[in-house]
C-alpha cells in the first residue's frame, strides 16, 4: 500500500510514543511465536506499527536490545521461584524456571547461552545462586567456582534445548528417531556398547537428563561442603 501523508503521520506518532518497555514486550511477543527475527528493527516496526528507525531512539543497536530482552526473561524466571525455599529447592526452582522460559522464547534462550546481560535481573540470579551455595556451606573461591558451575551448566542445557526448537520439525524428527534407527544398525563388533544399550538409549528423555543434571550440581555442592567441614 502506498505511503500517504496520513499513514506517515500515524507512523511518526507511533514512533514518538514508543518506550523501551513497549519495544521489549514486542520482541518477546515475536520470540514467543517461534520467530528468529525478534530483534530486527524491520520486524519490530511491523509489530509496533511504527517507523523501524524509531527503535534506535531507545536502543543503541540490536545487541543492546537483545541483552535488555534477555534480562526481562530472567525476571520471568525469578518471578516463578516461590519464597521460603531452602538452597537446594531454590536451585531446582531456578533450573525449572530457566528451562521453561528458554523454551517459551527459544531465540532468546539460545542466544544467551554464552552471553551475560550485565543488567539487574541477571544480578539477582547471580545473587540467588551465590546465596544458595553459601547457605550450603561454601565460601570464598569455592563459592565463586560452584556458582559458575551451576550458572554455566544451566545456561548450556537450556540454551541447547532452546536452540533445538529453532530447527525445522523435519530436522528435529530425524534427530529424535536416530536412536531407534541408525544407532540400532551400527556394527556390533565396532560399537559393542551402543549395541548393548540399543533398547535403552531411545528411552532416555530430556526431562530425565535435566533432572539428573540438576541433582548432580546439588550433589557436587554438598560433596565440596562436606569435604571442607571434615578438613
Amino acid at each position: 500500500m502506498p505511503t500517504t501523508p496520513s499513514t506517515t503521520a500515524r507512523s511518526k506518532r507511533a514512533g514518538s510514543q514508543l518506550t523501551p518497555d513497549a519495544i521489549i514486550e514486542a520482541s518477546l511477543r515475536i520470540a514467543a511465536r517461534g520467530s528468529q527475527d525478534a530483534f530486527t528493527v524491520r520486524r519490530l516496526g511491523e509489530e509496533l506499527g511504527a517507523d523501524p528507525t524509531a527503535i534506535y531512539r531507545h536502543f543503541r543497536d540490536k545487541d543492546e536490545l537483545l541483552l535488555s530482552v534477555a534480562d526481562r526473561t530472567l525476571g520471568e524466571v525469578l518471578d516463578s521461584i516461590p519464597e521460603g525455599l531452602d538452597w537446594k529447592d531454590r536451585i531446582r526452582a531456578l533450573a525449572a524456571g530457566s528451562l521453561e522460559v528458554a523454551l517459551k522464547y527459544p531465540v532468546v534462550g539460545s542466544a544467551m547461552a554464552s552471553r551475560t546481560t550485565r543488567r539487574p535481573h541477571e544480578f539477582r540470579v547471580v545473587e540467588l545462586i551465590l546465596g544458595a551455595v553459601m547457605e550450603a556451606g561454601l565460601t570464598g573461591r569455592d563459592a565463586a567456582v560452584h556458582y559458575r558451575m551451576v550458572g554455566d551448566s544451566l545456561l548450556a542445557f537450556v540454551g541447547q534445548q532452546a536452540a533445538y526448537l529453532l530447527f525445522t520439525p523435519d530436522v528435529r524428527a530425524a534427530d529424535e528417531s536416530s536412536w531407534s534407527r541408525e544407532y540400532r544398525l551400527v556394527d556390533p563388533e565396532q560399537f559393542p556398547n551402543i549395541t548393548r544399550l540399543s533398547a535403552e538409549l531411545p528411552e532416555v528423555t530430556d526431562e530425565q537428563i535435566f533432572h539428573i543434571r540438576v541433582e548432580a550440581l546439588i550433589s557436587a555442592i554438598e560433596t565440596r561442603a562436606r569435604t571442607l567441614r571434615e578438613t
